[in-house]
C-alpha cells in the first residue's frame, strides 16, 4: 500500500480548558485529539490526500479514542502499535489573546506510550515508498522514539522521498535543555528536504529572528533542503525555495477561538498543495494560510481542519478564485 503522506511521531490527547486564563478549581476542560504529526495526518486526509500515521498509543481508553478518530478521518492506522502504557496527555493553557502554552504528561516526566515506539515496530520497506514523510521535533526529545524517527527520516531521504520537519519546540519536554534540543534538531535536519517552523522557534533554535537571513543560512549549510517555511502567526507565512523563489502571504482575518493546532493545519495545507499537488508556491502558501485560519475558528487541534469543500467555500466568501 502506497501513501502520499506519512506522518510519524507523537500522538496524544489535548486537554483544553473551555475558558482562558489560569487554572482554577471547578474549571471545565474538553479532551481532543492531538500530537503534531497526528494532527497533520488528519489535516491532509481531510483535504483529500492519502495519509498514514506511524506511532504508538496506550492500551487504554484514550488510545482507543485516538485510533478510532484516525480511522473516522480516513487516516491509515496499520502502522500504529499499542503499548502496555498510558497514552500521553498535553494540557493546554489558553491565553486571553487566543494563544496557548502546554505542559505534558509524557516523557521525560512520566513514561507513556508514544515515546516507546521502537525500530522493530516499523516496516521500513513500506515507509520508504511514501512520497512525503512528516515528523515533529517533539518526537526527537526521548529515545527510543527519537532513534526510530531519525532512522525513518534517513530511510525515506535516501530512497528519494521528501522529508518534512517541524521542530515544534516545547521547552517542557526538553526540560529547558536548549543545547540538546538544537543538537537533535541539526541531526534531523541532515535528512530533511522541507523545514517549517514557527517564528518564535527561530531565535532559540537558529539564533536569529530575521527569517530571510535564516532561510539563506539554512540553504547554505544544508545543501539538500528544498524549502524553508516560517509561520508568522497573525502576519501570515514566508516560504523560500532553493531555486531562489520566495513569497510572503498575509494571514486571513477570522474570529479566533483556539489556535491549538494552527501550525499543524498550515503544515497539512502546504504538504498537500506544494509537495503533493505541486502547485505554484504563492498559491500553496495562500491555501495553507486559509487552512490554518479556518482551524482557528474552532476549539481543538483538528476539529476545525477543513475539508476541500469547506476550503472552497471559505475562499469563495472572500472572492478568491482558485481551482480546487
Amino acid at each position: 500500500m502506497r501513501f502520499d503522506v506519512a506522518c510519524a511521531g507523537e500522538i496524544l490527547v489535548d486537554v483544553i480548558p473551555t475558558q482562558a486564563g489560569f487554572y482554577r478549581e471547578g474549571m471545565l476542560f474538553e479532551v481532543h485529539f492531538g500530537g503534531a504529526p497526528a494532527n497533520v495526518a488528519v489535516g491532509v486526509a481531510r483535504l483529500g490526500v492519502s495519509s498514514a500515521f506511524i506511532g504508538a498509543v496506550g492500551n487504554d481508553l484514550f488510545g482507543e479514542m485516538l485510533l478510532k478518530y484516525l480511522e473516522d478521518m480516513g487516516v491509515y492506522t496499520g502502522f500504529v502499535v499499542r503499548k502496555k502504557a498510558r497514552t500521553s496527555l498535553a494540557f493546554v493553557v489558553a491565553k486571553q489573546d487566543g494563544e496557548r502554552d502546554f505542559f505534558f504528561y509524557r516523557e521525560p516526566w512520566v513514561s507513556t506510550a508514544d515515546a516507546q515506539l521502537e525500530e522493530q515496530d516499523i516496516d521500513l520497506d513500506a515507509i520508504k515508498k511514501v512520497k512525503v514523510l512528516h515528523v515533529s521535533g517533539v518526537s526527537l526529545s526521548q529515545p527510543p522514539l527519537s532513534n526510530t524517527i531519525i532512522n525513518m527520516m534517513k530511510t525515506v531521504f535516501e530512497s528519494g522521498g521528501q522529508v518534512s520537519l517541524d521542530p515544534n519546540y516545547r521547552s517542557d519536554i526538553w526540560l529547558n535543555e536548549i543545547t540538546r534540543a538544537k543538537t537533535m534538531f541539526r541531526n534531523a535536519l541532515k535528512y530533511s528536504t522541507l523545514l517549517m517552523l514557527g517564528y518564535d522557534e527561530m531565535s532559540p533554535l537558529l539564533g536569529s529572528e530575521d527569517y530571510r537571513k535564516v532561510a539563506d543560512k539554512l540553504f547554505s549549510d544544508e545543501r539538500h533542503l528544498r524549502y524553508v517555511a516560517i509561520r508568522l502567526g497573525a502576519k501570515g507565512a514566508y516560504v523560500a525555495s532553493r531555486n531562489g523563489e520566495e513569497v510572503q502571504v498575509d494571514a486571513f482575518r477570522v474570529p479566533v477561538v483556539d489556535t491549538t493546532g494552527a501550525g499543524d493545519a498550515w503544515a497539512a495545507g502546504f504538504l498537500t498543495f506544494a509537495l503533493c499537488e505541486k502547485r505554484d508556491l504563492r498559491e500553496s502558501v495562500l491555501l495553507a494560510n486559509a487552512v490554518a485560519a479556518i482551524k482557528c475558528t474552532r476549539r481543538g487541534a483538528t476539529a476545525g481542519m477543513p475539508t476541500r469543500e469547506e476550503l472552497k467555500a471559505f475562499l469563495s466568501n472572500r472572492s478568491i478564485s482558485i481551482d480546487l
